[in-house]
């Protein structure tokens, strides 16, 4: 039992550790030797676990990334209350949220579909069913604010939905181009008269 435990932290010191490289550095030019000299780890270990850099790179898409989002942007819009204050508090909240690093960096699953998201088949799928799964989240409260008269039953949820997926995203991307939070409020003071105009 021990042993299983040592080479699960091991797993996830690795996989933690890509994610931050990945993040700060880029997914191409991190390679797995600076992965296993920043964990201190022997390319032994990252083989046992990973068959290759691509397999960790999934990896990290469909744990990290998806839970990341899922905890920022798809879990808060489960909860009760009045459908387009949810999405408001929802983006706004998410923004404040972020470290400098954070706002310096971008968005790290923007940036995995930026720089690999047409790279291969594989990383394509896996980004695609985190936005999916984002954009079936904010479709979901969308139809209960039209059921429950807050927002207009004549808009196209769906579209609504990837709407507010790309204007966050692309935010976040601008941001990077700045040192101060200045855009971001402009977008949030542009996603609340938006929000006025889908309000029932």
């Amino acid at each position: 039992m021990l042993q299983e435990q040592k080479s699960e932290l091991t797993k996830q010191t690795i996989l933690n550790e890509s994610f931050k490289l990945f993040y700060k550095n880029g997914f191409k030019t991190t390679s797995v030797d600076t992965i296993m000299k920043s964990t201190k780890l022997t390319k032994g270990a990252f083989y046992h676990h990973y068959k290759n850099k691509k397999e960790l790179g999934l990896a990290v898409i469909s744990l990290k990334l998806q839970e990341r989002v899922f905890k920022g942007m798809i879990e808060p819009l489960q909860q009760p209350g009045n459908a387009l204050d949810i999405l408001e508090n929802t983006f706004s909240e998410r923004l404040k949220s972020f470290s400098l690093h954070d706002k310096k960096h971008g968005c790290p699953t923007n940036n995995f579909i930026n720089e690999i998201g047409d790279f291969e088949t594989a990383y394509q799928m896996a980004l695609k069913q985190i936005i999916e799964n984002w954009q079936d989240a904010l479709v979901h409260l969308l139809e209960r604010g039209k059921l429950e008269n807050t927002i207009k039953k004549n808009i196209a949820s769906e579209s609504v939905a990837i709407y507010l997926i790309s204007a966050f995203e692309g935010v976040r991307g601008i941001r990077k181009l700045y040192d101060t939070d200045n855009i971001l409020d402009q977008y949030m003071t542009g996603l609340s008269i938006y929000l006025q105009q889908i309000k029932s």
